[in-house]
């Protein structure tokens, strides 16, 4: 199995490839981010109710200029105190704008689901790390070391508690993602809660003190009843419902046989190349594929050109 990047021309996994510069070295530098504060190049990333991207036209994120102040407004107040600083597009900052809205539902409305499919690589990338970093800050506004109220400080990427202190980083769950491969073909299940004849990869988050080949051979055999060996990294992806990092990997079973979880996945089923071939580039086949933007697609894509 080669890695995300040994081929030339594959299509990066969704909410990958990213194009600001996070300009790390800008958050923890009051005078480098009040001058981004001050840039008038300076934008806003626009969302809707529940994080849910404006786009124009062509398929990319909307921005709007970093307001001035408000004469009014108490001149000790932190411009920055609701800002997280994405980075920087050239020299110009980018930020996004917490709201504190209730965040941690991974439901994706209809509208969402198209503007991710149309959104340029790079676009979605942007979107992923706002949505995640805005959904942390509303799930954690309070210390989870003593319960008091947690003020943002570093440009956004902190919450230091306002009474002990503690600092509190934003948190992404790593989760694995595979196949497990018998006999040329690849095991696929599908939850209840899907669309009619969706299928994907198997997936379950790791757990403390565990390795990402033992979460692979646990979760496979925790839903399936499969047991795998010789596990091997493919690729890895941000996924921001509300935070994880999926991690794709592919599995040899040693035998084929089922015996479901029906709490985990309703049906599983194997399926050889040739079909999932010919689903993915659009094709009749035994089930209906995940969308581009999921690693499940990408996992798939990389199975299939291992034959």
């Amino acid at each position: 199995m080669t890695s995300e990047g040994s081929a030339a021309g594959r299509a990066p996994p969704g909410f990958t490839g990213g194009r600001l510069d996070r300009a790390d070295r800008l958050r923890n530098d009051p005078d480098a981010l009040a001058a981004a504060l001050s840039d008038r190049g300076a934008r806003v990333l626009v969302l809707g109710p529940g994080y849910e991207p404006q786009v124009t036209e062509k398929g990319r994120l909307a921005w709007t200029s970093l307001a001035a102040p408000d004469p009014g407004e108490d001149p000790t107040t932190d411009p920055a105190a609701d800002l997280v600083l994405l980075g920087l597009e050239g020299d110009h900052p980018r930020f996004a704008r917490i709201t504190n809205e209730p965040g941690g539902s991974p439901f994706r409305s209809p509208r969402l689901l198209g503007a991710l499919g149309e959104m340029p690589p790079g676009e979605a990338a942007t979107y992923a790390q706002a949505r995640a970093v805005l959904d942390w800050h509303a799930r954690h506004r309070f210390c989870a070391n003593c319960g008091a109220p947690s003020a943002v400080v570093r440009a956004g990427w902190v919450r230091r508690c306002t009474s002990c202190a503690a600092e509190h980083f934003p948190r992404t769950d790593p989760v694995v993602i595979m196949i497990a491969e018998h006999g040329g073909r690849a095991l696929l299940g599908r939850q209840a809660s899907w669309p009619p004849g969706r299928f994907s990869a198997l997936a379950g988050f790791v757990e403390p003190g565990e390795s990402v080949e033992e979460a692979v051979a646990r979760e496979i055999h925790e839903e399936a009843g499969v047991r795998v060996e010789d596990v091997r990294y493919v690729a890895s992806q941000p996924w921001p419902f509300p935070s994880q990092l999926m991690i794709a990997c592919v599995a040899t079973a040693v035998d084929d046989a089922l015996t479901l979880d029906k709490t985990e996945i309703e049906e599983a089923i194997w399926v050889d190349r040739a079909a999932v071939r010919a689903v993915l580039a659009g094709g009749e086949g035994p089930f209906l594929a995940p969308p581009p933007y999921a690693i499940a697609h990408t996992l798939l894509n990389r199975w299939v050109e291992e034959a």
